[in-house]
């Protein structure tokens, strides 16, 4: 499985960037997973057009919006497991920026996620994202972690 994180702007903080090499460590046996940085933008529309633009063809794709569907870790398991059964192999994920995303890139996905009902910044996003992916693997082999 190839799974894509695309998200704006670059982490900035020491501790966030230890721990999502942490993850994407641990995520290797699993998948590759590539974590692509789009650069802020004045707009939000011209945030989404950029990240719009880098996810890989063939790709099925999630957007973490604060507006989207409230799942569970193991909600989240099985549709990546029934995605991978139904043999879509590419995924891709997007964070958008402080601001969000725009309409276009919520009606372009094919799943629109949200984390949680609090508020995080969009960097602890992308930890948060990954942590979840790998307890996902997890918890679709039967591994101890999720417990």
């Amino acid at each position: 499985m190839r799974i894509t994180v695309l998200a704006v702007g670059k982490l900035k903080e020491k501790y966030l960037t230890a721990a999502v090499e942490e993850y994407l460590k641990r995520l290797r046996p699993y998948a590759t997973v590539e974590v692509i940085e789009v650069p802020e933008c004045r707009t939000v529309d011209e945030e989404s057009s950029k990240l719009i633009a880098r996810v890989p063809a063939d790709s099925w794709l999630c957007v973490l919006d604060v507006q989207g569907e409230p799942i569970s870790s193991e909600d989240l398991a099985k549709t990546i497991a029934d995605l991978n059964l139904s043999g879509q192999s590419k995924l891709t994920f997007v964070i958008g920026g402080a601001f969000g995303i725009s309409q276009t890139l919520r009606e372009t996905a094919a799943m629109r996620l949200s984390l949680s009902k609090m508020t995080f910044t969009h960097q602890m996003t992308r930890l948060i994202l990954l942590e979840q992916i790998y307890r996902t693997f997890k918890i679709n082999r039967g591994e101890p972690y999720h417990w």
